[in-house]
């Protein structure tokens, strides 16, 4: 028998993972509303850094407040938004210590270092959008702009848009973690996703057209990292495999 089937798993009662969740929820929602608080003096800083792709080509610098409430509720809504993507370390490793109890010791070596880097990744499609993505499409739509027209958009529908810009992105960058995942669980194996290529690569743009505003260069900012994303995943399932498959190799562990 392998040190995995050997190993036995900690079991609880209903009850006792109800007050688990409870604590580990009660650990996030303290962590997202403590940097909220934190950021909440900085947050017209904060607003005006993030609203800088926008404001840099807009004619006159400057945003429309539609409503009176807007400066407001806008303002305190991105604040939210980024101390939730702060705190975004935190609460998956709650999540994670949440269900490591039910993971064998093999399965914890892998899942740490997965969410270490989904966690950086997330981050990193997140400032791909910011930094590449955002200068590229306000710059686009810029020069579609007729002289006639003062282009000039609503701050509320400005951090809209970029909240589920920079989501969409971030989540697009955990293309490889997915990949090792379903690698993992014995959904799918390397070879069968090697053969996928071509309908992942198709399917990269039609995702990109689907969760990305109707014009080409966001679609291909995001179909394109996507993919890139893909191969990256598949490397990484290989190198998991093949650590799996190690322990295995050596000699038996009897009883």
């Amino acid at each position: 028998m392998t040190e995995e089937q050997n190993e036995e798993l900690a079991e609880g009662t209903l009850l006792s993972h109800l007050v688990e969740l409870r604590s580990r929820l009660f650990k996030i929602f303290g962590a997202v509303f403590l940097v909220f608080i934190a950021l909440l003096p900085f947050a017209k800083i904060i607003f005006n850094y993030v609203a800088e792709p926008l404001v840099n080509v807009v004619p006159e610098g400057e945003l429309l407040a539609l409503s009176p409430v807007s400066p407001l509720t806008a303002t305190i809504a991105l604040t939210f938004y980024i101390a939730l993507f702060l705190a975004m370390p935190v609460i998956l490793y709650q999540i994670w210590a949440f269900v490591a109890p039910g993971l064998y010791r093999q399965e914890k070596r892998f899942t740490f270092p997965l969410l270490a880097t989904s966690i950086m990744l997330f981050f990193v499609g997140m400032a791909f959008a910011y930094y590449v993505v955002f200068p590229l499409i306000f710059g686009f739509v810029s020069t579609f702009t007729p002289d006639t027209v003062n282009y000039q958009p609503d701050m509320t529908e400005y951090v809209s848009f970029v909240m589920m810009v920079v989501l969409v992105f971030g989540l697009a960058f955990e293309t490889p973690i997915a990949t090792v995942l379903l690698v993992m669980t014995g959904l799918t194996t390397t070879q069968k996703l090697g053969k996928a290529r071509p309908y992942v690569f198709l399917g990269a743009f039609v995702i990109g057209m689907l969760l990305t505003p109707p014009d080409v260069i966001s679609q291909t900012m995001l179909a394109v990292p996507v993919y890139l994303l893909y191969e990256l995943g598949i490397l990484m399932s290989r190198v998991v495999s093949r650590k799996e498959k190690e322990p295995a190799e050596g000699p038996e562990v009897t009883p």
